[in-house]
C-alpha cells in the first residue's frame, strides 16, 4: 500500500545499525508517526496523518498567530515572571511583524529583518539581546512543531557581555552592611550568601523547606528558573537565621513589617543599605551566589553539584570560588586546597 499523497518520509539510522522511519504530513510539516516499517499498514497511521493535515500550513499562518500559539503552548515559560517577560517581548515581535506570514522566517533575508527589529533597543544591550533571545525561542518552537521548515536566526550576535565571576560579597562587605542595616536586611544577606538561591527562590523559603539528615539539616528547594530540586546544606550561619525565625512565622525571610518580600523589594532593600555602607555599586543581591558557592564547597558539596545548583559551568564555578578565596585572605588556604581537590575529582 502506497503512502498517502504528500507524506514526507525520512530514514534515520540508529546506533544499533537498524533503520527507523519518521513521517511528516508534508515536507517541513509536523511529524505524526515513527515506525520501523517503511510503509506502515497500521490504521492509526492514517488517523494520525489526517489529524496532522488539519493543522494550518505555514503559508496560511501570520506571525501574530504563531506568537499566540506559542504563548498558549506547554513550551511557554513556567514561572510567572519569566512568562511576563516572554509575553512582553513576543507581543512586541508580533506587533512589528503583524502582517507578515510566518513562512518569511524560512528565508535567509529574515535574519536581517529580525536584527533591524531588535536594533530598536541598541541603546540598551541587555534589552537588545533579550529581544533576540525570545524571538529565536519562538522560531525554534515553530520548527519543532512543524509550523516552519527552518529559520535563519540561530546564534544572533549579542551586544551585552559581562563576566561577574569576580563580583562577590566578601566577609568584610557583609560585616559593613550588618553593622548598620536592620535585622531583615541582615537575614536576607546571610541566607543569600549561604544558599546561593536567586531572589525569587529566597523570598519563598519556609520552614517546610528544612529537612533533617543523618548529619544535620538541609534545605530542599524546587527552584523557579529551572524547576529543579536543590538540596542545600544548612551551615551554622544559616542555622542561626532559621532558628531565630519567630515560631508562628512560616516564611524565613520577610520585610520590616513581617510580611512577604517581593523580588524587587529584596534587591532594592539590600542595594540601599549597601550604598549607606559605602560599598561598591557593582554589588547586587544576585552576587551573593559567588559567596555561596564557596560556602557550599566548604560544606562538602562537589564542584559539579555546586555548578548544577547554580546553573553554571564547572569552569565558571571554579573561577568564582578561586576569586573569592583570593580576596578573602582568612579563607584562602583552606578554600583553595578544597578547590584543587574538587577540580581533580571533576576532571
Amino acid at each position: 500500500m502506497a503512502l498517502p499523497k504528500g507524506v514526507h518520509r525520512v530514514r534515520r539510522r540508529l546506533a544499533n545499525g537498524r533503520s527507523r522511519f519518521h513521517f511528516y504530513a508534508w515536507r517541513g510539516g509536523p511529524s505524526f508517526w515513527v515506525d520501523d516499517i517503511r510503509e506502515p499498514k497500521d490504521p492509526d497511521f492514517y488517523v494520525a496523518f489526517a489529524e496532522a493535515m488539519e493543522r494550518p500550513q505555514p503559508k496560511s499562518v501570520l506571525t501574530p498567530s504563531l506568537v499566540d500559539w506559542f504563548l498558549s503552548s506547554a513550551a511557554r515559560a513556567k514561572s510567572s515572571r519569566s512568562f511576563a517577560d516572554q509575553r512582553k517581548w513576543l507581543l512586541r515581535f508580533a506587533e512589528h511583524f503583524h502582517d507578515a506570514p510566518a513562512v518569511i522566517f524560512e528565508e535567509r533575508g529574515s535574519r536581517g529583518e529580525v536584527n533591524k527589529w531588535r536594533a530598536r533597543w541598541k541603546h540598551s544591550p541587555k534589552q537588545h539581546d533579550m529581544a533576540g533571545t525570545h524571538a529565536v525561542r519562538l522560531l525554534n518552537w515553530a520548527v519543532e512543531e512543524g509550523h516552519l521548515a527552518e529559520h535563519h536566526c540561530h546564534k544572533l550576535p549579542r551586544l551585552y557581555k559581562v563576566d561577574r565571576s569576580e563580583v562577590v560579597w566578601t566577609a568584610a562587605d557583609r560585616a559593613a552592611v550588618n553593622a548598620i542595616a536592620p535585622e531583615w536586611v541582615q537575614r536576607l544577606l546571610c541566607v543569600a550568601c549561604e544558599t546561593g538561591l536567586r531572589p525569587g527562590d529566597l523570598i519563598k523559603l519556609t520552614r517546610a523547606s528544612v529537612e533533617e539528615t543523618p548529619r544535620g539539616r538541609r534545605l530542599r528547594v524546587r527552584t523557579n528558573k529551572r524547576g529543579r530540586t536543590a538540596h542545600i546544606p544548612i551551615t551554622p550561619a544559616l542555622a542561626q537565621v532559621i532558628d531565630a525565625t519567630p515560631g508562628g512565622q512560616m516564611l524565613i525571610l520577610t520585610n520590616a513589617s513581617g510580611n512577604q518580600l517581593t523580588e524587587h523589594r529584596a534587591s532594592e532593600g539590600l542595594r540601599q543599605w549597601r550604598d549607606k555602607a559605602g560599598l561598591s555599586g557593582n554589588l547586587r543581591l544576585q552576587d551573593c551566589r559567588g559567596t555561596a558557592a564557596t560556602r557550599l564547597l566548604s560544606a562538602g558539596l562537589s564542584l559539579s553539584q555546586i555548578a548544577s545548583h547554580m546553573g553554571w559551568s564547572l569552569r565558571h564555578a571554579a573561577n568564582v570560588i578561586e576569586h573569592y578565596a583570593r580576596v578573602s585572605p582568612d579563607e584562602t588556604d583552606a578554600v583553595l586546597e578544597k578547590l584543587a581537590k574538587a577540580k581533580g575529582g571533576a576532571s
